[in-house]
This record gives structure tokens, C-alpha cells and sequence, in this order.
């Protein structure tokens, strides 16, 4: 039993890790814009922590690597899509999302935002 105990914990322990190992962006909007125009982060994995600062209404997060259709869904990094619609007051989190080296344009729209938000991961 001890040796189920001491294994269970172990195995928790590395669980726990890999959660902290997730760092957060948290990006606000307001009406038809995000606050945060720019952002550059080195690469890993990332939780996206999306706020709704007034809109009015429920707002989303797509992120897309740079270059790419962004009117294409095939397109977007889906795991970085918020997990629930963000309403008015809230804040919602994405899935982890492991971001290469790169440009990222990152929009909402539901808001509508700019497609010229950038995400730079070096």
C-alpha cells in the first residue's frame, strides 16, 4: 500500500509540473479592438486569457500563423480558441497552445478586430 501511495504521489508531482510549465497571455478587448496590439513571448506553451472589457457583447480569440487566410478556419490554431464565448465583464482561458518560432496574428470576429494584432514568438 505504501508503495501505491509513493507511486500515486509521484505521478501527481509530474502532473502538477507539466501545468505549471503553461504560462498565460492575457489579452483584453474593448469595443472593436484588443488593448494589445503587439506581443512577443519566447516559445512554449501558452494558456490565452481572453477578457471582455465593455464590448457589449460575447467576443472570441483566433489565432493564425502569419501569412496564412485568416478567413480560412483550416487555418486557425484551434487549440488557442477560448473554450467558451467571453461575455461582457468576463474572462475565459483557451487550451494549452505550444507556439513555434514565429508571427501570429491573433483577431476576434465576433467583436470585429483588426487582423493586424501580432503575436511574435522568438
Amino acid at each position: 500500500m505504501k508503495k501505491i501511495l509513493v507511486f500515486a504521489a509521484f505521478v501527481l508531482g509530474f502532473s502538477f509540473m507539466g501545468i505549471a510549465q503553461n504560462k498565460t497571455i492575457a489579452l483584453e478587448q474593448t469595443k472593436g479592438e484588443f488593448t494589445q496590439k503587439q506581443i512577443v513571448v519566447d516559445e512554449g506553451t501558452y494558456v490565452f486569457e481572453v477578457s471582455n472589457n465593455g464590448v457589449g457583447h460575447d467576443v472570441g480569440f483566433v489565432l493564425v500563423e502569419k501569412g496564412k487566410d485568416v478567413s480560412n478556419p483550416d487555418n486557425h490554431i484551434q487549440t488557442a480558441y477560448v473554450t467558451k464565448a467571453v461575455a461582457t465583464g468576463a474572462v475565459q482561458t483557451s487550451n494549452p497552445t505550444t507556439l513555434a518560432k514565429g508571427e501570429y496574428v491573433y483577431f476576434c470576429p465576433l467583436n470585429p478586430t483588426s487582423t493586424d494584432n501580432t503575436l511574435i514568438v522568438k
